[in-house]
């Protein structure tokens, strides 16, 4: 069965579901980001099937959030890198790690806990205004649409609810 592709749909969201939105993705970032860089480390520490290890790291790669280096020559073994473009996906990463902490944890407590270094303070990640430096909650958000929204989909009807625009699309 193949997979629906989003990776054409003008949301942002909907194209980065495209290249991470399943477990094993966001689980092999989250190795690489606590360290791990090689495929066998990665069978390792999450059990994941070769095959499906081999396709998540490959859908990485061409998408840029990875590179393969040679570590090895005889045979040859790689390891995977995350590009600036990797990188950039930690605070993602660090998001969901917050909610999953906040509505998941069991008794127990907490399974990680992320520590600061620069400040030497343990932490939780906090989504907030790029501007004024507010916590961002969804009350609080309004959309519309941006310039890389389809000039065709503008004078639809429901484009125009969901944005509620009022012919003044991309202000």
């Amino acid at each position: 069965m193949r997979r629906t592709s989003f990776d054409s749909w003008p949301c942002s969201i909907a194209r980065t579901v495209d290249i991470l939105g399943d477990g094993w993705t966001l689980l092999v970032l989250r190795e690489i980001f606590y360290g791990e860089s090689r495929f066998d480390g990665f069978i390792d520490s999450l059990g994941i099937a070769r095959n499906t290890l081999t396709d998540r790291l490959r859908r990485l790669e061409n998408a840029g959030l990875l590179q393969r280096h040679p570590y090895q020559s005889e045979p040859v073994r790689h390891e995977y890198l995350l590009t600036d473009k990797g990188r950039d996906f930690f605070g993602a990463l660090a998001a969901i790690n917050a909610w999953g902490d906040r509505w998941l944890a069991d008794d127990d407590g907490i399974p990680v806990v992320m520590h600061h270094t620069a400040c030497g303070h343990d932490t939780q990640a906090k989504v907030v205004c790029s501007s004024c430096g507010e916590a961002l909650h969804h009350q609080d958000v309004a959309v519309r649409t941006g310039p890389g929204y389809p000039a065709r989909l503008l004078d639809s009807p429901d484009v125009q609810a969901r944005f509620a625009m009022d012919g003044h699309p991309n202000e």
